[in-house]
């Protein structure tokens, strides 16, 4: 059985493909930065106000 070689269009078409999935994969974009600083702080509610004074004092640190 003799071996037909591959189109030279078919053969052009896969190589495009190939090289052309190879890029996508390289050319990811890099991680966002992380952003560490804490969330502000939420105001005081008039019950609070109300129980603690104004400020209230600060939550314990375990």
């Amino acid at each position: 059985m003799i071996r037909r070689p591959i189109p030279s269009a078919l053969a052009v078409s896969l190589a495009a493909l190939i090289a052309l999935s190879a890029g996508a994969c390289a050319t990811a974009p890099a991680a966002p930065a992380v952003d560490l600083t804490p969330p502000p702080p939420r105001p005081y509610d008039a019950k609070t106000q109300l129980e603690y004074g104004n400020p209230p004092p600060r939550a314990p640190r375990y």
